[in-house]
């Protein structure tokens, strides 16, 4: 057996076997591949043009020939219709990424599309549910609040339907974004993304005893003045309820006790019927908008309740099979191939904002500034970044950590989270400054 023969038979025995192990660990050793076979290893790109149809690679880099065993583990092969759902990946080039923003979408024959709002207050865990839906971790998420500071975009495709999912940031009010010095986008963001949506999905976090009780006056002012767009309510963290009763209770306020124009029965308040469609008032033809009630804790217009985890994949794809199903016939936004509309850096500088939020205390996180010095393809083909986080007071500086160990845990972290994003290997380094 010829030497090359030899070792691509073995290259693909331990990738069976790390598959087996799973795929996230088989992902992390693929990486490593392109090397091991003595070419160079190329970040997956996106090419626009008349012919586009996908992320390619460079032709140096496939001498195994397209669609070959090889490049079908790797996930390099052409796209096949008939070949089960596939998250792409977000190119690690900014100009590549705006392009296919902005290139002509590859609708099938009979395209159609759903724009889906999530609203919630704070930290119900919005983000999480956006990543679990899109597949693919590119919104930071935190346990403290303000996590999301601007609305971002996430897009589902799946055979003939698009699903675009706005991650807006927590709603609060006005005096709370005067007070704290919050970003204006914290307080406009998620009205200026109503104007556009098919649906609402509003999350309340049930494992929260101090806002679960009632839906905020900002959901709720939203609600009201945006009456005509269809929503449904999604009860979040199921998970951690010790007792699964209080959800009856919380069913009832959180509804008005009705759902789609019926009164719930208490049978009816622990079922989600994910197979079912039945408009609410708001959605069958234009009614006088309503006027809220300053004592109103709910909201009496859902279409639909779903009561889940976000951590759990079953729970959500329940969820994600409802949106689908949602969408009304009309031309796609987007090309197939696009999974966000965010720049490569600006997910790299959330995903480390996230860990600075995750690791670091009280306010010191929020007063972090980041710039990025380097992004540029290595020798070997990774894609190499350098970020200088930037605090203003010397008591910061303790996001060195005791011999650096805490900057070198975050950049390693932050690291396997953009290569499961960008799919290509990458190296992060982060220094700290203290600005005089």
């Amino acid at each position: 057996m010829a030497a090359s023969s030899w070792r691509g038979a073995v290259l693909l025995r331990t990738v069976s076997g790390l598959w087996q192990a799973g795929p996230d660990a088989a992902r992390e050793w693929m990486t490593r591949l392109p090397s091991l076979l003595g070419f160079q290893q190329r970040c997956v790109s996106c090419v626009a043009g008349p012919a586009f149809s996908g992320p390619r690679l460079a032709s140096a880099s496939r001498p195994n020939g397209q669609n070959s065993a090889l490049d079908c583990f790797l996930g390099l092969s052409q796209p096949d219709n008939s070949l089960p759902f596939r998250v792409p990946a977000v190119s690690v080039h900014r100009d590549e990424q705006d392009l296919l923003l902005v290139h002509r979408p590859d609708m099938p024959e009979n395209p159609r599309v759903l724009r889906v709002v999530l609203l919630g207050a704070p930290n119900a865990g919005k983000s999480t549910l956006s990543n679990q839906l899109l597949g693919r971790k590119v919104f930071p998420v935190s346990k403290k609040v303000h996590t999301t500071r601007s609305q971002a975009l996430g897009v589902i495709t799946e055979k003939e339907t698009q699903v675009i999912l706005l991650d807006t940031p927590g709603l609060i009010s006005p005096a709370k974004q005067k007070r704290h010095h919050l970003e204006l986008s914290l307080l406009e963001d998620p009205w200026k993304s109503m104007e556009s949506a098919d649906l609402v999905v509003v999350l309340v976090d049930v494992s929260d005893k101090w806002t679960r009780n009632q839906l905020s006056p900002q959901v709720l002012r939203c609600l009201t003045q945006f009456s005509q767009v269809p929503s449904i309510l999604v009860m979040n963290k199921v998970d951690c309820l010790k007792q699964k009763s209080i959800l009856l209770e919380l069913t009832a306020t959180l509804t008005e006790g009705v759902v789609n124009g019926k009164k719930l029965k208490t049978k009816q308040a622990l079922r989600s019927r994910p197979d079912t469609h039945c408009p609410s008032p708001a959605a069958q033809g234009p009614n006088p908008q309503p006027v809220r009630d300053p004592q109103q804790m709910g909201w009496p217009h859902f279409q639909e309740i779903f009561m889940l985890s976000a951590l759990s994949q079953e729970d959500v794809k329940t969820l994600k099979q409802y949106l689908l199903a949602q969408a009304r016939p009309g031309p796609w936004e987007f090309h197939s191939e696009v999974l966000t509309s965010q720049t490569p850096e600006e997910i790299c500088a959330n995903m480390i904002r996230e860990k600075l939020l995750e690791y670091l205390p009280e306010e010191v996180p929020y007063n972090v500034q980041q710039k990025t010095m380097v992004w540029d393809e290595g020798p070997s083909g990774e894609l190499v970044i350098e970020q200088k986080l930037l605090v203003s007071k010397e008591s910061h500086m303790i996001l060195i950590g005791p011999k650096g160990y805490l900057i070198a845990q975050i950049a390693q972290e932050v690291g396997r989270d953009l290569m499961n994003i960008f799919l290509c290997e990458v190296q992060l380094r982060l220094s700290v400054k203290l600005l005089k």
